[in-house]
C-alpha cells in the first residue's frame, strides 16, 4: 500500500519543531503585548473579490482558489468552458480564495470595522498564508506571518516603537543583528536630483551590489541602463556614501539640497533617530540607501533586519505606508508596520543553537511504573507536582525498568521518580536525574523544590 503524503510546499511539525516554533510565536507575542499590540485573527479564506488585484498580475496567479461548494458546474461559464480559459472560467466557478499574506486582509477587516475601531490602532496578527508558487529550499506554500502594524497616526514615535519592539525581541531570542533603515523619500530625492525619476528601481539596484562588482562596475551598469552621464557622476557621493549615519545624513543634506521630497526624507530619518537615542538599544541601526524593498507600497521609513553572526536574507523587515486602505474606499489611513520571518528565525536559532533547552523538553519527571498498587500510590503525587506547575507523566503499564528509563531518555526527561514497596511504606520516591544518575528518596514536597 502507499504510503500517504502531503502536498508539495508543505511541511509536517514535529512536536520538538512545534516547541521551538511556539518558544519564537511565545516570544514575539509578549513583546507585542509589553507596546499595546492587540491581536486579531482574519479567516483562512477571504472572497476572490478582496484579494484579486491587490498583489499585481503575478501575485493574482498565485493565489490558491477555492471551488464554490456544491455542483460548481452548474454556473461555471459555458464559453470559457468550451474555450478551456481557465482565467474567464475561475470567476463563475470560485467566489473564494485562501489568503496571500495578513496585510490585505488586515485592510479589509479596518475597512469593515472602522466605525469600532478606536485609533490609532495597534494589531498583531500571527497565522498561516497561502501561495501557490513552485515550491524550493526555503519557500513554502504554506507558511505563517507574524505582523504587528499601527494604523490611524503619522506619528513617527511609531517608527522608533517598532525599532525598539525588533531589539527586545532579538535581545530576548539572544540574537545579535542590524537593522538597516531607509527612506522611500531620499530615494526618490536622489532619482529626481539627478532626473531620473522613472528609473528608481533601476538606481538602487546598481548600487545594491557596489560590494560584490566594485565602483567602475555598477557605473557601468547605470549607464548601460540608460542613466545619463551626468546623473551618474551626481550619484557618485551618494553610491559611495559611508561613515557613521550622522556623516551620511550629512552627505546627504548636502546632495540632496535642492530637493523638497529627499530632505523631507532625511528629517523622518533624524526624527527616528532622535527618538532612539536613549533608548539604549542592542542592536546595530544603519542607514543604507540601497535598502529598497515594497518600493511600490511603502512611502516614508522602510526597515530590515539582519542577523550577524549567519548567512541569511532578512529576517524581518517593514516600513511606513500611507494608503493601506485606500484600495477598499477609505483613503488617507496612514500606517507603519513590521514583519518577522518565523522560519527564517527558526532556522537562526538552530543554526546557533539557542533554543533554551527547556522549550524544548516538556516534560520534566516520568513517574515509572511496576504494578497497580504503584500507580494508584503514585497517582495523587503526579496530580501534586502538576498542581505545581512542573509539567509530569506516569509511564501508563507495568514494564521492565530499561523499557520505561529508555522512554524518559528519548524524551530528554531529566527526572524520574521510583516507586517501590520502600517508597510507599515512607511516604516518599526515589527521584533520579538522569543527566548526572544521581538517586536520592525525597518527599513529594521536596521533589517539588529540586525541580523547580
Amino acid at each position: 500500500m502507499q504510503k500517504p503524503g502531503i502536498p508539495k510546499g508543505t511541511r509536517d511539525f514535529s512536536p520538538e519543531e512545534m516547541a521551538k516554533r511556539n518558544y519564537i510565536f511565545d516570544t514575539i507575542k509578549s513583546v507585542f503585548k509589553l507596546y499595546g499590540f492587540q491581536q486579531i485573527e482574519t479567516p483562512a479564506m477571504e472572497n476572490l473579490s478582496t484579494l484579486m488585484g491587490k498583489y499585481g498580475d503575478e501575485g493574482d496567479k498565485l493565489l490558491f482558489k477555492i471551488l464554490n461548494s456544491g455542483d460548481f458546474l452548474q454556473t461555471a461559464n459555458a464559453e470559457a468552458l468550451a474555450e478551456k480559459n481557465s482565467v474567464k472560467l475561475i470567476n463563475s466557478i470560485s467566489e473564494k480564495g485562501l489568503r496571500y499574506d495578513l496585510t490585505v486582509p488586515f485592510a479589509r477587516y479596518v475597512v469593515q470595522h472602522n466605525g469600532e475601531l478606536t485609533m490609532p490602532f495597534k494589531r498583531y496578527q500571527i497565522q498561516p498564508v497561502w501561495r501557490a508558487d513552485r515550491p524550493q529550499k526555503g519557500r513554502y506554500r504554506e507558511f505563517y506571518q507574524c505582523d504587528a502594524d499601527v494604523v490611524g497616526s503619522d506619528s513617527l514615535l511609531n517608527e522608533a516603537e517598532l525599532v525598539q519592539i525588533v531589539d527586545e525581541v532579538f535581545a530576548r531570542f539572544g540574537v545579535n543583528v542590524t537593522l538597516k533603515v531607509n527612506n522611500r523619500k531620499i530615494l526618490s530625492g536622489i532619482a529626481e536630483i539627478v532626473g531620473e525619476l522613472d528609473r528608481l528601481t533601476d538606481i538602487t539596484v546598481a548600487i545594491d551590489k557596489l560590494d560584490k562588482i566594485g565602483l567602475d562596475n555598477v557605473n557601468a551598469e547605470l549607464r548601460e541602463k540608460g542613466v545619463s552621464a551626468e546623473a551618474v557622476e551626481k550619484l557618485q557621493p551618494i553610491i559611495l556614501l559611508s561613515g557613521s549615519n550622522e556623516e551620511k545624513l550629512a552627505t546627504l543634506k548636502n546632495v540632496l539640497a535642492e530637493s523638497e521630497t529627499g530632505l523631507k526624507g532625511i528629517e523622518e530619518i533624524e526624527t527616528i533617530l532622535g527618538l532612539l537615542s536613549s533608548a539604549n538599544l542592542r542592536l546595530t541601526l544603519e542607514i543604507d540607501l540601497t535598502l529598497a524593498r515594497g518600493l511600490n507600497y511603502y512611502t516614508g521609513a522602510i526597515f530590515e533586519v539582519k542577523a550577524n553572526d549567519v548567512e541569511m536574507g532578512s529576517i524581518s523587515g517593514g516600513g511606513r505606508y500611507d494608503n493601506l486602505t485606500g484600495v477598499f474606499g477609505l483613503q488617507g489611513l496612514s500606517g507603519v508596520g513590521i514583519s518577522f520571518g518565523a522560519d527564517r528565525i527558526y532556522d537562526v536559532l538552530n543554526q546557533l543553537d539557542l533554543y533554551p533547552k527547556e522549550t524544548v523538553n516538556a516534560t520534566k519527571i516520568l513517574f515509572v511504573c511496576f504494578g497497580d498498587a504503584e500507580i494508584a500510590y503514585s497517582m495523587p503525587l503526579v496530580k501534586e507536582v502538576r498542581n505545581a506547575g512542573i509539567p509530569a507523566e506516569i509511564y501508563p503499564t507495568p514494564a521492565k525498568m530499561k523499557k520505561q528509563l529508555g522512554y524518559a531518555d528519548s524524551k530528554n526527561i531529566k527526572y524520574v521518580a521510583i516507586v517501590g514497596s520502600d517508597e510507599m511504606e515512607q511516604k516518599k520516591v526515589t527521584l533520579k536525574n538522569m543527566e548526572t544518575g544521581e538517586q536520592e528518596m525525597l518527599a513529594v514536597s521536596d521533589v517539588i523544590e529540586r525541580i523547580k
